[in-house]
């Protein structure tokens, strides 16, 4: 498996129309950017439908760099691959995973993020759910957001537990406040910021993340339009602007 994703990815990057959509970027005079916007830090879609995080910042300045208008496109989890594919915005951002499925579609960014799965759950748990085993049990009950790696993770690694996939990613983490659900294993920043959020979450006290995530931009299939993120974002990080922008994002409310 990996042997074929790795050779529909050289095939895709040996079939790129350079410029082809960075040249209709310029020609519409606006950036589309897919986001969920329901992932602190990095994207939340306000109820007055305006959007902040990180990444929500970095594409605003990317428009800037690029002199074009910003327009910000709706996805879900479980249909971002869906509407990349249908190129129904030219980049994705928000905490987006480069998952092998998705790099066979079209190339990732440079990382702007290396993370990992943790788990988070009422303080008074922090040192129950410290493991795969200690969650994957009958009586504990796994909340997770549907589509995309936090299911897949869940679904694979604890099939004894009891599982519920909450519709709603903005308000996953109160099943667990309000006591219907015990545990949600998702990316350890997510896990840092709701409990900042939320005093009475905690991040579990395992001894190192359980898997290992690389979070970067997904960019439709043009080597001219990686080359110009890569070389702008490399110099946001070099710069430290990048880090800055992600430190305010997880002091945000």
């Amino acid at each position: 498996m990996a042997l074929l994703l790795a050779a529909v990815a050289i095939g895709f990057a040996g079939n790129a129309q350079a410029g082809e959509v960075l040249d209709a970027i310029r020609a519409r005079g606006t950036l589309r950017v897919g986001t969920t916007g329901d992932y602190k830090p990095f994207s939340f879609r306000n109820p007055d439908g305006s959007y902040v995080g990180a990444d929500v910042e970095m594409a605003r300045q990317y428009a800037a760099h690029l002199g074009v208008r910003l327009e910000f496109v709706p996805t879900v989890w479980g249909q971002l691959n869906q509407d990349f594919a249908a190129r129904k915005f030219d980049l994705a951002v928000g905490g987006v995973t480069n998952l092998p499925p998705r790099a066979a579609i079209a190339p990732f960014s440079t990382t702007t993020y290396v993370d990992g799965k943790r788990p988070i759950a009422r303080c008074a748990d922090r040192d129950r759910f410290v493991s795969i085993a200690a969650i994957d049990a009958p009586e504990v009950r796994v909340v997770v957001n549907p589509g995309a790696s936090n299911e897949e993770f869940a679904r694979k690694n604890f099939p004894r537990a009891r599982l519920t996939v909450h519709p709603d990613n903005a308000t996953v983490f109160d099943e667990i406040v309000a006591g219907r659900a015990d545990v949600m294993v998702t990316d350890g920043i997510e896990v840092d910021h709701q409990a900042f959020l939320r005093p009475e979450l905690c991040a579990a006290r395992v001894a190192a993340p359980f898997t290992r995530l690389e979070k970067a931009y997904w960019l439709q299939n043009d080597l001219d339009l990686v080359r110009d993120m890569d070389v702008w974002l490399g110099a946001e990080i070099a710069s430290g602007a990048w880090q800055r922008t992600l430190d305010a994002a997880l002091k945000a409310p």
